[in-house]
């Protein structure tokens, strides 16, 4: 039975990752993975096993925040579906390597040091505002393939939506702000349905899991988060809607920043 203290805590994280994606276009794996990882510890499970289960436990609950998010995004136009549609295909590419093989293979500390890397290297470019060229475009249908099997495999081995690699890809190829964090939510779904599945079955065999585990995945903080994200989600959206990009810009690189150090702790 899950403890009163654990479903409050639970609750205010999935209501501030809920927050955090609609109005960044994030998943909210960034914010939960260091979180769980806190939480599962301090419950005496493994450092190691921990980062994996906040990993895959985060990337589950992105499955119900991005439809959520992204419906709210979808209202207002920003969604480049045909965008969405060229990169999808590499997305469950790389997420099913990522989750299927590097995942089971790769050690906590190690994941927890990839996703400090990769997270902090966002923010730096975000926090950077450096002006693409203007004469920068997406690539073609190949080179998005390849893109999305970047985005997917990342993403899987750090348990986030994607869009820490997404937005400054977009924003890099000229494609607005807002666009941008719209269409990351709308890539946010396929990337953690195909790397759910690669948790699930990977970490089928795993020893010493928790009780309320299902492979790799927390049942009861997935239930709880996704029920509060759910929820918050398009208060995010709404607040992005009516923010200037300077300002998101900002936000985005502060959180990411905080976070990165927290796990690169971890990972030492």
């Amino acid at each position: 039975m899950i403890e009163p203290t654990l479903i409050v805590e639970l609750l205010l994280l999935g209501a501030g990752t809920g927050f955090l994606a609609g109005l960044l276009g994030i998943g909210g794996g960034m914010i939960m993975v260091p979180f769980i990882t806190y939480i599962l510890t301090n419950r005496g499970v493994p450092d190691s096993l921990a980062v994996k289960m906040a990993i895959a436990t985060s990337m589950a609950t992105i499955i119900f925040t991005s439809l959520s998010s992204v419906r709210a995004h979808h209202k207002r136009g920003t969604v480049l579906w045909p965008l969405v549609m060229r990169l999808a295909p590499g997305i469950v590419l790389g997420s099913a390597i990522a989750s299927l093989g590097a995942f089971s293979v790769v050690k906590g500390q190690s994941l927890a040091l990839v996703f400090a890397v990769f997270v902090g290297f966002s923010a730096l470019q975000m926090l950077r505002n450096a002006k693409p060229s203007p004469s920068r475009e997406l690539p073609g249908t190949i080179g998005q393939f390849g893109a999305g099997g970047v985005m997917g495999f990342l993403s899987g081995l750090v348990g986030a939506g994607g869009a820490f690699i997404s937005v400054p890809y977009m924003t890099w190829c000229n494609v607005t702000m807002h666009n941008a964090i719209s269409t990351a939510a709308a890539l946010g779904f396929p990337i953690a349905l195909a790397n759910v599945s690669g948790y699930i079955y990977s970490g089928w065999s795993e020893q010493n899991l928790p009780a309320g585990a299902f492979g790799y995945i927390f049942v009861p903080a997935l239930v709880v988060i996704a029920s509060a994200s759910v929820l918050v989600a398009p208060l995010g959206v709404r607040a992005a809607h009516a923010l200037p990009v300077a300002k998101l810009k900002r936000i985005f690189s502060a959180l990411l920043f905080g976070l990165a150090a927290y796990m690169l702790s971890k990972a030492f």
